[in-house]
């Protein structure tokens, strides 16, 4: 009898200049058996290598990271076809939202939401990447 494929764990890579807050998010992104950490990066040149090399389904990216989110969250984009970049900031104001918007993320949460609701959007977002081409070729497809 063969077992039912279980699904790969979405992988997401945490980009934030706040160390703590960096750590505190990969430990909450570990926790979960879904989910595994890709890496964790504090300025955008780190993000934009770590997003090449390991190829994230997600991407949680500080608005006002260190060399630019916007910057960042382009180059990862275009390096990582299928990724889906969420923003995330202090801020809930409109123009970082237009600024991350016209960078190509996916979605923005202001930082103070519960872990559920983090999770709940990495989750969504990963189940889009999964379903795009370029992560179902390389057979991550099912979600």
């Amino acid at each position: 009898m063969t077992r039912p494929a279980t699904p790969r764990p979405l992988r997401v890579l945490v980009c934030d200049d706040n160390a703590v807050l960096r750590a505190a998010l990969a430990e909450v992104i570990e926790a979960q058996d879904d989910l595994t950490l890709a890496g964790s990066a504090a300025d955008a040149d780190q993000a934009v290598r770590l997003a090449t090399a390991r190829r994230p389904h997600v991407v949680v990216l500080d608005v006002r990271f260190p060399g630019g989110g916007p910057y960042a969250a382009q180059q990862i984009i275009r390096a990582v076809p299928g990724v889906r970049v969420l923003a995330f900031s202090a801020y809930g104001d409109q123009s970082p939202r237009t600024q991350m918007a016209a960078a190509g993320v996916a979605g923005y949460l202001v930082k103070g939401i519960t872990n559920a609701e983090l999770l709940a959007e990495v989750r969504a977002l990963g189940a889009e990447a999964l379903r795009s081409t370029a992560f179902a070729a390389e057979g991550g497809g099912d979600v």
